[in-house]
Formats: C-alpha cells, sequence, structure tokens
C-alpha cells in the first residue's frame, strides 16, 4: 500500500515537473519593456474579448495593473511569478512583478492574466509610493469572478482596487491572490 502511494506520488511529482519544464521557461529569462508591453498588450485584448464591457470598465478607471501570463505550478509547495506594467490613461507608468508562495493541498501548473484595477485616486497613489505592496496587506482587493459571457455594465462594482483573473491555462484552478507581493521594476 505505501508502496503504490509512493510511485503514485513520484508519478504526480514526474508529471508536474515536465509540465512545469514546459511553461517556466519564461521565467527564468527577464523581459524587456517591450516584451512586457507586448505581453500586456494581449492580456488587455483577452479581457476585453471575454468580459462584455471590459474596455469601458478599463477605460473608466484611474489606472490598470496588468500582469500577464503570471505562472502559478504547485506540488504542495507553490510559486507563482510575473511581470507585468501599469497603465495610467493608457500609458505606461511603470513596470512591476509578481511573486508569492503558497502551500496546502494544491497540485498542478498553470498560466493567468492578472488585471488590477484602481477605481480610486488614492489607492492608486499609495499603490504607487509603496516599495513593495502585498495583496491583502497594503491594500484590500476585491476579486471580481467573471464567468464566461459577463457583462461588467450590468454590474455595479464601487471597491477601490479590484482584481480580475483572464485566460487561466492549466492543469490547477486557484484564483487567489492572497499574500503576493507586488514589485517595481527597473525597466
Amino acid at each position: 500500500m505505501r508502496a503504490r502511494q509512493f510511485r503514485t506520488s513520484v508519478a504526480l511529482a514526474a508529471c508536474l515537473f515536465l509540465v512545469g519544464s514546459l511553461v517556466l521557461p519564461s521565467m527564468v529569462q527577464a523581459k524587456t519593456a517591450a516584451e512586457i508591453d507586448a505581453s500586456v498588450n494581449a492580456a488587455i485584448a483577452r479581457f476585453d474579448h471575454q468580459v462584455k464591457g471590459g474596455a469601458k470598465f478599463l477605460a473608466t478607471s484611474k489606472g490598470v495593473l496588468v500582469l500577464p501570463e503570471v505562472v502559478k505550478a504547485a506540488f504542495v509547495f507553490g510559486a507563482q511569478y510575473g511581470e507585468g506594467a501599469l497603465r495610467v490613461s493608457g500609458h505606461d507608468f511603470g513596470y512591476y512583478s509578481i511573486a508569492g508562495g503558497s502551500w496546502g493541498a494544491s497540485i498542478g501548473v498553470q498560466k493567468k492574466d492578472i488585471l488590477l484595477v484602481f477605481r480610486d485616486a488614492a489607492a492608486l497613489r499609495s499603490f504607487e509610493h509603496a516599495s513593495g505592496w502585498q495583496v491583502g496587506v497594503s491594500g484590500a482587493v476585491t476579486l471580481i469572478n467573471v464567468g464566461a459571457g459577463a457583462d461588467l455594465s450590468t454590474m455595479q462594482i464601487n471597491q477601490p482596487i479590484v482584481a480580475f483573473v483572464v485566460g487561466q491555462k492549466g492543469l490547477m484552478f486557484d484564483v487567489s491572490l492572497q499574500g503576493a507581493k507586488i514589485s517595481k521594476l527597473k525597466r
């Protein structure tokens, strides 16, 4: 019985390693500003395509931090990382990374786009002036779960910071951002 559990654990770890080796190489090399900008534009296009009213919602925000293709991998202990840009009035205002760790009953690899939308100028200023901003500690973030075909124009969203997770691909479903640290990059 123990030998079977051991073999199963080794098989799962091997599968996770193989899938991770396909996804994680993009994390090893730091992206250039041009590569980040291209990824951000693609993530915004995916958001606009998947969420009705998304473009209008982003246009009415004070700023949006777009973290495209954030990779999360876990086998009991997990980690996530991604790089993106803060856009204010449609222009890049700075480049940022998100990193976090977790532990628990998580197994798999996932790639997702995270959009943190600042609806309040004070919340945006607080984020901009922080040396390291931690989700749930430095600022409360409301995660909006929108399904396929959801329409933001029919929702009343008044929170100062809201987050959307879109374009999820992979073998794990986890939309938690709690404890993730966002840091400014020099690009």
